[in-house]
């Protein structure tokens, strides 16, 4: 993930937003890309355990490419809207895929495809851009919840599993809690975009004004 602009807890020096789009981070984002019709290909092709390595190496550059863009102080403008985009994407045909195989029920794509766009919807009134808004604990759990559970579901079809249909149902399990998660961090997210604003128009600030959200930021 390239969208983190605050240091690290451990770090020394404050990051640096460059408009260079061609940065290590980014390459390895755009692979992300990459990698989610190579998931698809396995999926419809019955290559359960292919596509449960590829998942491995998607979800893992979700990790990498945040990583070095603070390690290598090579946070970008354009990795700050190309890794969330690649995180929604990647997310979304993942569990699509998974439903239209019948690994998943459908419910999962409602539960996280809605909220997603009305979240998206109400930011697009609010704001003309990113919003910026921080990350919360709830967020980065049901990330790691759904995470999990996607890899759960095509490791229980691996011909090695005995008991199937057991790590089946834990694995719908944890996605049932990611789902959830999503569900309410959605909403957490809402209200936070929403205060914001309010506060921003409070302080004779233009919400829709990138100048004027980082600003806003600064103050905070």
């Amino acid at each position: 993930m390239n969208r983190s602009q605050d240091p690290t807890p451990d770090s020394h020096r404050d990051l640096t937003v460059t408009d260079d789009w061609f940065t290590i981070p980014n390459l390895i984002t755009m692979i992300r890309f990459l990698l989610v019709p190579v998931f698809v290909w396995f999926m419809f092709d019955s290559v359960y355990w292919n596509a449960l390595l590829t998942l491995v190496v998607l979800f893992s550059t979700d990790w990498i490419d945040g990583f070095l863009a603070r390690k290598l102080n090579q946070v970008s403008t354009v990795g700050q809207w190309l890794d969330p985009l690649a995180d929604r994407l990647s997310l979304w045909v993942v569990v699509i895929t998974v439903v239209l195989s019948g690994l998943a029920p459908l419910w999962l794509v409602f539960a996280l495809v809605v909220p997603d766009l009305v979240l998206a919807g109400i930011m697009a009134l609010l704001y003309a851009g990113n919003p910026q808004m921080k990350v919360t604990l709830l967020g980065k759990a049901r990330t790691a919840a759904l995470m999990v559970g996607v890899p759960l579901l095509l490791f229980a079809e691996a011909p090695f599993v005995e008991d199937t249909q057991l790590l089946h149902t834990i694995a719908i399990g944890v996605l049932a809690i990611g789902a959830a998660g999503h569900i309410v961090a959605s909403l957490d997210y809402v209200i936070q975009g929403v205060n914001n604003a309010i506060q921003m128009r409070r302080q004779d600030l233009n919400p829709r004004s990138k100048a004027d959200r980082e600003t806003f930021l600064e103050t905070r």
